[in-house]
């Protein structure tokens, strides 16, 4: 028992950490750039074409492929992302193709955490944010670490979540850190004098259709083609030299009715604002999404947001309400600011309580068949002592390799109990039956140690080498160390507790009579 929860205790100390799946070896990855809104499409292009140098210069790259302007082809990690989406002047994509993974020692995970630090220091020096993004090894999310912040007013929601994103970039491990709300956008708000119009015989229509031909162009006709299959059109516009500023908009003039051309600045006034933003709502609740990725020593979101929960205190929201966190469900009112806490976790609560609640149904069932074959309640128990054992070598193996505990570690943990009940039922089964020919309890147990400790060592050793196929295998990695370190201790383990607590229980039983003779 104190084995046990030493071992039990790496989870709390993170000498063993707990993650959802390992990244994969790929031989891919993607680098996603965002500019602020508001920038030119050159501008974005210089930034792409800056990185795409530095990537073709990485020896392990065996190509690149630039998208200015708009999305690279949709991938798997897109489509929770909703990548294709992405559209405008601001954005990029480069798809980094990588030499295959047969042909390099290092993984794709341990290139893409390489090169996070040069992109992003070349970005940082054109005011953009760029990411990078990998092919996840499990179900998408929107990101790694995403944190949701809803409550009754959308304009303090925004300003609650900047107060968290600059918690989770203080925060060890956390990067690529962004969040979906646009950078102030400053817009012309155009209103026609009617009246004024009016006086010079102008539709405010008429206005209207020229401001907007001068900046984005007026569909004119089609030209005379009777040959042509499809006519081509005849689109009357501005060149970009005569659009560069809103004053070279309202100089254009618009012919009045008398034929008079009156400058459109002389029948409208105009006022600078910033552009509203966004709203986002998640089922039917307006929400407010801050992102992040994980890399470093530890790189389950899970650490982070004990992190960053311990430093939520700090966070400023209105008088006379509160900041409530949500670790696994959406709050069903807006009528406070709540943090929920979403991406990888919520898809690790969900699996490992899945999990949880199937290991607790295969406990079930094994006690049920147990007791139904030797008809006793308190012999399963002994049997099903050596199930727990397993977790010793399952915790050793996972320090000892450096490896996270992961949903396929839990699955090999399950895997295990089948296998260790068995041996135990072995030693017991055979117990019983030299009991029935009348041997010593003490000289019955001795005896099913040393007869069937052979089959046990065989059956925990046939597991044990059927796991090396995937010992080096990034995703199976788990299933592989929980199977081969979870059988070798619960074995030697199962052979000196098992008899140990069935002759404890058995030696009192046999006492018993003899005081009553007595």
């Amino acid at each position: 028992m104190v084995i046990l929860f030493a071992s039990l205790s790496m989870f709390y100390t993170k000498a063993v950490a707990v993650k959802m799946l390992p990244f994969d070896n790929k031989n891919e990855f993607q680098v996603v750039i965002d500019m602020p809104e508001g920038t030119t499409l050159e501008k974005t292009q210089a930034v792409a074409k800056d990185i795409g140098s530095y990537v073709s210069g990485q020896g392990l790259v065996r190509n690149y492929e630039t998208y200015i302007g708009t999305s690279a082809p949709i991938s798997f990690n897109g489509l929770v992302r909703h990548y294709d989406l992405r559209r405008g002047d601001n954005v990029a994509d480069i798809q980094v193709n990588l030499v295959d993974k047969k042909d390099r020692s290092i993984q794709s995970h341990g290139i893409a955490k390489e090169m996070r630090g040069p992109i992003q220091a070349i970005a940082r020096k054109y005011n953009a944010n760029a990411k990078i993004v990998e092919v996840p090894p499990g179900p998408p999310v929107l990101s790694t670490l995403v944190a949701e912040i809803y409550g009754p007013d959308y304009q303090e929601q925004i300003k609650v979540a900047r107060q968290v994103k600059d918690l989770m970039i203080k925060t060890s491990n956390v990067v690529d850190m962004d969040w979906m709300v646009e950078d102030d956008q400053p817009g012309y708000h155009i209103e026609v004098n009617k009246e004024k119009a009016m006086r010079y015989g102008i539709a405010t229509a008429q206005i209207a259709a020229t401001v907007n031909a001068g900046l984005s162009g007026m569909s004119v006709g089609n030209i005379a083609q009777p040959a042509a299959y499809n006519q081509t059109a005849i689109k009357l516009q501005l060149s970009d030299a005569d659009k560069s500023s809103i004053d070279d908009v309202l100089n254009l003039k618009v012919i009045g009715m008398q034929g008079n051309a009156v400058p459109v600045k002389d029948l409208v006034t105009v006022t600078r604002q910033i552009k509203p933003k966004s709203i986002y709502r998640k089922n039917q609740k307006e929400v407010v999404y801050v992102l992040g990725d994980m890399a470093g020593d530890l790189e389950s979101p899970s650490y982070a947001i004990s992190d960053v929960s311990d430093h939520l205190k700090t966070v400023k929201v209105p008088k006379g309400f509160s900041l409530k966190e949500e670790y696994t469900h959406q709050p069903e009112l807006e009528d406070n600011y709540s943090l929920k806490w979403d991406g990888e976790w919520q898809i690790t609560f969900e699996v490992f309580r899945d999990l949880g609640i199937a290991f607790a149904v295969v406990i079930i069932m094994i006690y049920i068949l147990i007791v139904g074959w030797f008809q006793n309640f308190t012999v399963p128990l002994v049997m099903l002592a050596a199930i727990p054992l397993s977790l010793i070598g399952i915790v050793l193996g996972h320090w000892m390799l450096h490896s996270y505990f992961t949903a396929t570690s839990m699955i090999g943990f399950i895997a295990l109990a089948g296998v260790m009940v068995r041996n135990s039922i072995l030693l017991i089964d055979f117990i019983n039956i030299r009991l029935d020919e009348g041997i010593p309890l003490k000289q019955a147990i001795i005896e099913a140690g040393a007869v069937r400790t052979t089959p046990i060592l065989l059956t925990a050793g046939a597991v044990a080498l059927g796991a090396v196929i995937i010992l080096f295998d990034p995703i199976f990695q788990g299933l592989a160390i929980s199977l081969m370190g979870g059988t070798v201790t619960s074995t030697f383990l199962t052979l000196i507790v098992v008899p140990l607590l069935y002759f404890k229980m058995m030696h009192k039983k046999t006492l018993t009579p003899s005081k009553s003779e007595s």
